[in-house]
């Protein structure tokens, strides 16, 4: 109850309300009070639908409720009426939902409906954040109880009434106004990056200007800031931090003006009270400062001549700073003292208040999220060495080397420029300056991000080494540490009887932990329960089919315990080869006992099988033997054996020679036992006599005299120990002697093959398992049990908890047609997952019985196990539910080794469950145990959105699902179900659609006919009403909310379709859920646990793998890091375990507002950390997660999460952490979630920032005229500043953490291969490539808005993208971009003259060639039969036809360029008057080029006067007139008058071939002036039209659009030109199609994918099949 009500609690504490939990004062009631309210809760909460986003609403209707409850059960009678109190809402059918939850769904979907008009404009609507934070405010009481439907809640913008009173649909309005926005309003702007983090923006400026002042005078090394005049400069930052403050107050100011209505006097003083405050500062700091100077220039002496002198002065702005600082101080003192802001932010003394209220507004969330002292020191430690190296580097890489050349610059005044200068007496060269400082400055705000990734590199992997990461990473380390397997086993995954002593924990403990080889207690009870987990596992493998039966048998410990043998059986894979190579040893012993078994004993595992074998050989025998004589004569052998063995005398006293042969027998013998077959008696018989035989004339030759006396009497005396062959037959051969055929059985037929392994494996089982998933999950998992994790409790005992996938539309199962209908390749998907999976493939047919392909087909159960066999190796919902139901596997194992008795643990699990069918009928069978409380501790729900549509509908998705549930009967599918019901209204004649949340699940129905077809059918569990449709904002967290009610338990794993699980890891579930009861920072419990995950599908191609080692890092060091020390980690993904009380109470576990949740999983993250949680990460567990696999399916992923990120940047939840955040751990949020996305758009503007600078010192001629100077040309400094911008280009630092993380967990020497396997596969070319698509999709989100889900798809990528299909993705994102750097550097090339023969110069523009080179062709190249020539032929004509087709209504934008063009301008019809000038405005860097290379021109004839630029747009005009010439010439002549118009075009042509003529005939033009003159116009070109699609509105109007429209289809054309040329060109050279295949797809052919076959559409493999 208390975790329950917490925050309902809080809530009113927060309101100053008393809270309605009134329990009695009789002890007995209490507990039925207390259920009562926790009942009333839950029911609230279950069907308040899309109110559950809502926590705080929910506190207030639950406030009102329980007053209500507590009345009525107090008998409390009503002041008003003078009866008993009934509640405001009752009586009627269905009265909560409509009453109460109706009306406030309705709001959320009006506002929801707002959205969809006003797409990018938050601040039009009130998304669920606004409508929660309603009741975070008093004024919420004003909505009353009953609620008033006239309240300021409901009422709708004055804009929505007006439509309504022109439809017709007025009704009467209340004078109450549209609430609007509430405490925080979402503006597309950039300026939130500096609003949200604006401490760091302002520490990073105080420290640029600190450090160019300290370079710029003096001995510019950093001990001048002890000089008295270089010291009172640095001051002046104070100055600098005022102006900021005033800037960050106004921008306060215009951010929340949309919020005004709803802000409280208080808030609205506190604005403006901060701008009073920060207006004085600029005036008084200022001020004061002048007086530190004793004559100073510039502005400070102006300010000095207007106040006046005074001689005390440097003390008055000392004084100034101090008090300046005072607020800083007091920061800094609770900084330090965490408990005690903690204390101060949650108190509601109304002084403390009003401290707090100047620091930061009172808001509901963000209070006390401080950490204990310790994690505080951790992260300001990780921080200040960070910074210390970060400005160290800035200052002497950076800034330090500029200063020089900057000084001389401005000192030596150019005058002569090559173009017409507008400002030709600018001081300074200002323009030189800025050129030269700005990429610097740019990549000073940026390297802090280049500089956490090296840092956090260096501490995650020292974390990870301290947490035995990789101590177990081949199968050589699996073998060495097998031993310690079992007692690690028991340490983790039994429950202990017992507390035993605490853990050692801290630095020994993680340096040093020992596990006992054999459990010491319960030995023989301890080595069933390891057996039966391990052998869980192995089977799982071979289910899986990652190994096969051989591989199995190696693999499996003997299930049940054999009492007989009193020795540890380890699996025989450790145990191989060990038989005969001990064998071999004795045979050459050379009678030396001592040696022989030193030699053996130096390795334990064969004196473990050399024990074992003779243990079993000598119980088989004596098992076997049943006559008396027999019996004597073995007894007498094995006692004479066991004396030698005793005495170390075996090797001396027997002949070892005769061992192998023996042993050859002795193998035959087990071969006849395996078969059991009666007709091999007699073949057993001889073997017998062989084996007597050999035992006695050649291995005991001198003992056996004395051996057979007391077995056969006087007649053996006289032969002494020469039997006659007929005696030694008749020893064996009589009646009974040997037991034979046997009573089979599991356990005996186990231990023969048992046996029969040890001695036959010769070669070594190094390389057992073989398959490579096999390895990495056995060697994971054995390494997991030696890391630090939670003791094991019994099931009984542990948290309970579920598991929730949300579901659309994705696939489920494979279908026997999608997996053998070939692609325009020839391709199917089994035939290419039959090439990259050969093993399982293999494996599969072995376990189904099956020698070839063809024997599967035609048979339903195994076309069913060939669907699933498929469905496991691709992205589908069969394998998640698959995965997530290996929980309940585990659980009812980790159950039965709870309760077994142990008889039964000694049988085995495997017993348990073979005899579970017999045990059904009876409930109390300890296997019906073990699956209750299986059941009563997991519950797994698929939320299935459309799974009502697809049943009604015949989709086959709904079969596919339903067979899941058949197949696990403990899975429960949820669904919105939509039914038609009459109207209560009966003046309308259509039915009313009404929304159920639905549960369900398979049951199997059988017929009437005993002999009839079983049915399978779904059955109704619970149905809730739902107040409307579920979907109103984001599909995702939508679809979770309405299921998230079928679930139990206090843990909620929520899991994505494209995930896996594996068995082995779910034995770990109950440690993981014990991590909720530690506070892991000593200051709170774990509100999310988060774990790592392991993506699967690295091995389908390289760009696969390449994706799959990114993420891999960010899941494991990456939020290592996050999590410890920094946390900061939040929600990234889907195998996260959330707290679910904690949760459910406060807003569920994601957002779901339209657009600004678009990345919905980090918002539960954030919203965690908000309200107190604490977010931990976990690493001893992993789940499996699939990735996309082609590059348009990571783009497109890619440019999700980017959009996402944008959005991020505007909500409420970054401004909130980056404001209530400490200094650092600001840094941190900054660092690793938006700020990422800044830095990278940071690193590709200082690339147009440079080049643009280049591009004007170029072509106004002061390069050339610096490059004279000596000084200036041979300054190292100076280039290799500017050579530190181009270096942050190269994206090598930013493979670091995933190297290291390789190293980690596979060895350095094999992760530096890969790296740079990875380089030789074009990796840089990849990511250099994810650079701009993040940079376009972050930028264009900021600026425009245009967010939204993007459908990747999961399928298997080994298609051919047309050329079309990558133009439409990339050319706006990349193509564009890259032709306009390509520009920039052709013309710097051209007239630069700067950096010409020096290394520098390339080392600046060979990074931006490089870039260029990969935007424009790595869609080419990473794309499969890119460059095979027919492919290419097909993609021109589908180009062309693309390209000339004309759009229109319906016609969707991959038919006609048209269409595309119009959907490509999409954003700017939301985008608002701000979005639009600064597209404008960008727009205008396109008119520079014409306006620099006109001058350069041979025709201009050094002529600089500004009419020559305007000569140059008389030429532009009158081609775009030439243009609409041929445009309407075309619409109006070529039908009728077609002569008239090929004339028109004829006298075009010449005329414009006689210009330029004459041009080259009288002013001397030039090819390079032709050539300059494509590069001047161009660019402007496409300049004026950014700017007409911009003004789209206005253009329309005026008829001119077409014209626009056709001059875009020819820019689109000439790119196009440019991208296919090189493409084709290449596609003529066939072995440039060959490199391209062996570099995509080189993981595929190194595990045997025939890629050739495949790319080639051979479909011999199945020519045969389709005969039949």
């Amino acid at each position: 109850m208390k975790k329950l009500f917490k925050n309902y609690k809080k809530w009113c504490k927060y309101l100053d309300r008393r809270s309605s939990l009134w329990l009695p004062t009789i002890q007995q009631e209490v507990q039925q009070r207390k259920l009562l309210y926790m009942g009333l809760y839950l029911l609230i909460w279950g069907e308040a639908a899309n109110l559950r986003f809502m926590p705080e609403c929910l506190c207030y209707i639950y406030h009102h409720m329980a007053f209500e409850l507590y009345g009525m059960l107090a008998g409390n009678v009503s002041p008003m009426t003078g009866e008993n109190v009934k509640p405001a809402y009752g009586g009627d059918e269905e009265a909560f939902l409509r009453k109460v939850v109706t009306p406030i769904y309705e709001v959320i979907a009006r506002e929801a409906e707002r959205s969809k008009r006003e797409k990018s404009k938050h601040s039009q609507w009130r998304n669920y954040d606004d409508l929660n934070e309603y009741f975070w405010s008093v004024d919420c009481f004003r909505l009353g109880w009953p609620m008033r439907i006239d309240a300021d809640f409901f009422c709708k913008p004055r804009s929505e009434i007006i439509h309504e009173d022109r439809m017709g649909e007025s009704k009467q309005h209340t004078k109450a106004q549209w609430l609007g926005k509430i405490n925080f309003v979402e503006i597309r702007s950039f300026w939130h990056i500096y609003r949200s983090f604006d401490r760091m923006w302002v520490f990073l400026i105080m420290c640029l200007q600190a450090m160019i002042i300290i370079s710029w005078n003096g001995s510019g090394q950093p001990s001048a800031i002890f000089d008295g005049d270089v010291f009172k400069k640095v001051l002046s930052i104070f100055i600098t931090a005022a102006v900021l403050k005033l800037g960050q107050a106004i921008l306060d100011i215009m951010l929340s003006w949309k919020a005004r209505r709803n802000m409280s006097k208080y808030v609205k003083l506190r604005y403006v009270l901060k701008v009073i405050s920060a207006t004085a500062w600029v005036v008084i700091l200022p001020v004061s400062y002048t007086y530190t100077w004793e004559n100073p220039t510039g502005l400070a002496k102006t300010i000095k001549n207007w106040i006046g002198n005074s001689q005390n002065a440097p003390s008055l702005y000392i004084l100034a700073v101090v008090i300046y600082l005072s607020p800083n101080m007091l920061a800094a003192l609770l900084f330090i003292l965490p408990f005690l802001r903690r204390y101060l932010e949650k108190s509601n003394y109304k002084v403390l208040m009003l401290l707090m209220w100047w620091s930061q507004p009172r808001l509901y969330v963000g209070r006390a999220m401080h950490e204990s002292a310790f994690s505080l020191f951790q992260y300001t430690l990780f921080w200040i060495l960070l910074v210390v190296i970060k400005l160290a580097f800035s200052f002497y890489i950076e800034i330090k080397p500029l200063v020089s050349p900057t000084q001389y610059i401005m000192r030596n005044s150019i005058s002569t420029f090559k173009w017409h200068e507008f400002f030709p007496r600018a001081k300074g060269n200002i323009g030189v300056v800025i050129a030269l400082w700005s990429p610097i400055i740019l990549v000073y705000f940026m390297d802090t991000q280049i500089w956490y990734a090296i840092i956090s590199t260096l501490i995650g992997g020292l974390y990870g080494a301290f947490r035995r990461l990789g101590e177990i990473r081949t199968l050589g380390m699996l073998r060495s540490r097998f031993q310690s397997l079992p007692g690690a086993f028991k340490k983790h995954l039994i429950p202990t009887e017992k507390i035993e002593a605490a853990k050692k924990r801290g630095l020994k403990a993680s340096l040093s932990r020992k596990f006992a080889e054999f459990p010491a207690s319960n030995e023989e009870k301890d080595r069933a329960k390891f057996a039966q987990m391990w052998n869980k596992i192995i089977t799982s493998f071979r289910d899986e089919d990652f190994i096969d039966n051989r591989e199995m048998d190696l693999l499996l410990v003997p299930y049940s315990a054999d009492r007989d043998l009193d020795l540890h059986q380890w699996p025989p894979f450790l145990l191989a080869s060990k038989i005969p190579i001990a064998l071999d040893m004795a045979k050459d012993s050379n009678g030396k006992d001592q040696d022989l078994k030193k030699r053996i004993s130096a390795d334990n595992y064969m004196s473990c099988a050399v024990c074992e074998c003779y243990a079993s050989f000598k119980n088989i025998i004596k098992y076997l033997v049943n006559g008396d004589r027999e019996k004597k004569v073995i007894d007498d052998i094995f006692k004479k054996v066991d004396e030698h063995i005793e005495n170390n005398s075996l090797v001396v006293e027997l002949k070892m020679s005769a061992l192998p042969l023996f042993c050859e027998r002795f193998i035959d013998l087990i071969e006849i036992l395996l078969e059991n077959d009666e007709r091999d008696k007699d073949k057993l018989v001889i073997l017998f006599q062989d084996m007597h035989e050999i035992v006695t004339r050649d291995i005991m030759e001198d003992q056996f005299n004395n051996m057979t006396d007391s077995g056969h009497g006087s007649s053996n005396e006289k032969n002494k120990g020469l039997t006659p062959l007929s005696e030694q037959y008749v020893l064996f051969a009589q009646a009974g002697a040997i037991r034979f055929p046997l009573p089979t059985s599991d356990a005996w037929t186990e231990k023969m093959k048992r046996l029969h392994l040890l001695l036959t494996v010769k070669e070594s089982a190094m390389d057992v398992p073989t398959n490579l998933e096999a390895r990495r999950r056995i060697t994971f998992f054995t390494n997991s049990l030696f890391m630090d994790m939670p003791d094991a409790p019994k099931v009984r005992n542990m948290l309970s908890f579920s598991v929730l996938t949300p579901y659309y539309e994705e696939d489920v199962l494979f279908s026997l047609k999608e997996l053998d209908e070939p692609n325009e390749d020839g391709v199917s998907i089994l035939f290419y997952l039959r090439k990259i999976y050969p093993d399982e493939w293999a494996n599969f047919l072995e376990r189904t019985g099956c020698k070839t392909e063809e024997q599967v087909w035609g048979k339903p159960e195994l076309e069913g196990s060939l669907r699933r066999w498929a469905s496991y190796r691709g992205q589908t919902l069969t394998r998640t539910v698959r995965g997530m139901m290996y929980y309940r596997k585990a659980l009812e194992l980790q159950a039965f080794l709870d309760m077994a008795k142990d008889d039964d643990l000694m049988k085995g699990y495997k017993a348990v469950e073979s005899t579970a069918e017999d045990d059904k009928k009876v409930e109390r069978s300890l296997w019906a145990q073990c699956q209750a409380v299986a059941d009563m501790k997991f519950t797994y729900v698929v939320s299935c959105q459309k799974y009502g549509v697809h049943k009604r509908s015949g989709d086959p998705h709904a079969q596919d699902i339903l067979s899941l549930m058949i197949t696990y009967p403990s899975l429960r599918v949820a669904y919105i179900d939509e039914v038609e019901e009459p109207s209560q209204d009966k003046s309308k004649k259509v039915n009313d659609k009404v929304y159920y949340s639905a549960l369900v699940k398979g049951v199997i129905a059988k017929a009437d006919d005993p002999n009839g077809p079983v049915q399978h059918l779904d059955q109704l569990i619970y149905r809730i009403k739902l107040p409307g449709p579920a979907i109103l904002g984001e599909g995702k967290p939508e679809n979770q909310n309405h299921a998230i009610i079928f679930t139990r338990g206090e843990g909620l794993q929520t899991i994505d379709m494209n995930q896996d699980n594996y068995i082995e890891e779910s034995f770990k579930m109950r440690n993981l859920l014990q991590e909720f009861l530690k506070k892991h920072d000593g200051v709170r419990y774990p509100s999310i646990l988060g774990v790592r995950e392991h993506i699967f599908t690295g091995s389908v191609s390289s760009l696969a793998w390449f994706m799959s080692n990114q993420e891999t890092s960010f899941v494991t060091i990456g939020q290592r890091v996050l999590a410890n020390p920094l946390r900061v980690r939040f929600h990234y993904g889907h195998p996260d375990v959330f707290d679910r009380l904690f949760h459910l109470t406060r807003g569920g576990v994601s957002k779901a507002s339209k657009i600004i949740n678009l990345s919905e999983d980090i918002f539960a993250g954030f919203n965690s950390t908000l309200r107190e949680g604490n977010i931990t990460h976990h690493e001893y567990l992993q789940v499996g997660k699939g990735r996309d696999v082609g590059l348009n399916q990571i783009s497109l992923f890619e440019a999700k999460i980017a959009n996402g990120n944008g959005e991020q940047t505007l909500s409420r939840d970054i401004y909130r952490l980056g404001h209530r955040f400490d200094f650092f751990r600001m840094l941190s949020c900054y660092y690793t979630t938006v700020g990422f996305y800044v830095s990278t758009l940071i690193t590709v503007l200082t690339v147009y920032v440079f080049l643009y600078g280049r591009l004007y010192l170029a072509l106004s001629g002061l390069e050339e005229q610096l490059a004279n100077q000596t000084k200036f040309r041979n300054n190292k400094s100076l280039q290799v500043a500017l050579a530190s911008q181009s270096f942050v280009q190269l994206g090598f630092l930013m493979a670091l953490p995933m190297m290291m993380e390789m190293g980690l967990e596979k060895g350095f020497r094999k992760a530096l291969s890969e790296f740079i396997l990875m380089q030789l596969q074009l990796a840089s070319v990849f990511f250099t490539f994810s650079l701009g698509t993040k940079t376009h999709y972050y930028g264009r989100t900021l600026l425009h808005g245009g967010a939204e889900y993007r459908a990747t798809g999961r399928g298997f990528v080994v298609f051919h993208a047309k050329f079309a299909d990558n133009y439409r993705l990339y050319s706006r994102s990349h193509f564009v971009k890259g032709i306009e750097l390509m520009i920039l550097l052709v013309i710097y090339q051209i007239f630069g003259q700067s950096y010409r023969n020096v290394v520098s110069y390339l080392f600046i523009t060979i990074s931006t060639w490089f870039m260029v080179g990969t935007w424009l062709f790595a869609p080419f190249l990473f794309n499969p039969s890119g460059f095979e020539w027919q492919k290419i032929v097909d993609d021109w004509v589908d180009w062309t036809k693309w390209i000339s087709n004309r759009g229109g209504i319906g016609v969707s934008a991959d038919k006609s360029w048209e269409s595309w063009w119009e959907k490509e301008q999409d954003h700017l019809k939301y985008s608002g008057k701000r979005g639009i000038i600064v597209e404008i405005i960008l727009a205008l860097r396109f008119f520079i080029y014409q306006y620099g290379l006109v001058y350069h021109l041979n025709i201009t004839k050094n002529d600089r006067s500004v009419l020559v630029y305007g000569v140059s747009w008389l030429v532009i005009i009158g081609l775009l007139l030439v243009m609409k010439t041929v445009s309407v010439g075309r619409r109006r002549f070529s039908a009728e008058f077609q002569l008239v118009f090929r004339l028109i075009k004829g006298a075009i042509f010449l005329t414009f071939l006689s210009v330029l003529i004459i041009l080259i005939a009288l002013p001397h033009m030039t090819v390079r002036d032709i050539f300059v003159c494509f590069l001047a116009f161009l660019p402007s070109g496409w300049g004026i039209l950014l700017i007409a699609q911009a003004c789209k509105h206005v253009l329309h109007h005026s008829g001119l659009w077409g014209s626009v429209r056709a001059l875009a289809r020819g820019y689109e054309i000439i790119m196009g030109l440019l991208l296919f040329t090189p493409i084709a060109f290449l596609a003529w050279f066939p072995f440039v199609s060959e490199f391209q295949t062996r570099m995509l797809f080189n993981q595929a052919f190194s595990r045997g994918l025939q890629i050739f076959r495949i790319l080639g559409g051979q479909k011999k493999d199945r020519s045969s099949k389709n005969k039949d």
